[in-house]
């Protein structure tokens, strides 16, 4: 995967997640092996620790169930918080996520950007 951009990479990294969260096995069935080490680190790291990473996101929803966000959102989130999990820099993975946001889940009424921000920010708080 030469000269692919990081940003391009965690929008791989979200629709691996898009369609493990639609079929669990199917991150496992289709291999990683012509990803970038990144993309298959952040996929692997999130199918390993999904239930640790969705109690850090359930904590931080208010008034909201993980089930209610879009599968497009809660792909987005999980990337996010795992790349916090592994020390990525705050302001980085959480204006990466928001800018894949707008691309793929936001209409235009930045309602999308706006509750992604929030959640994210409270994860990045509480790591």
């Amino acid at each position: 995967m030469n000269g692919i951009t990081k940003r391009e990479e965690r929008i791989l990294i979200m629709e691996k997640l898009y369609s493990y969260d639609m079929d669990d096995n199917y991150v496992f069935l289709t291999p990683l092996d012509d990803y970038s080490e990144y993309v298959t680190e952040i996929v692997n790291y999130v199918c390993a620790n999904v239930n640790k990473i969705d109690e850090l996101i359930v904590s931080s929803l208010t008034n909201y169930r993980l089930s209610r966000l879009s599968y497009v959102d809660r792909a987005i989130i999980r990337m996010a918080t795992a790349e916090l999990l592994n020390g990525l820099h705050k302001s980085i993975v959480i204006n990466e996520a928001l800018e894949i946001v707008k691309l793929y889940s936001d209409e235009g009424a930045g309602k999308s950007v706006a509750f992604v921000n929030k959640v994210l920010d409270t994860i990045a708080n509480k790591i």
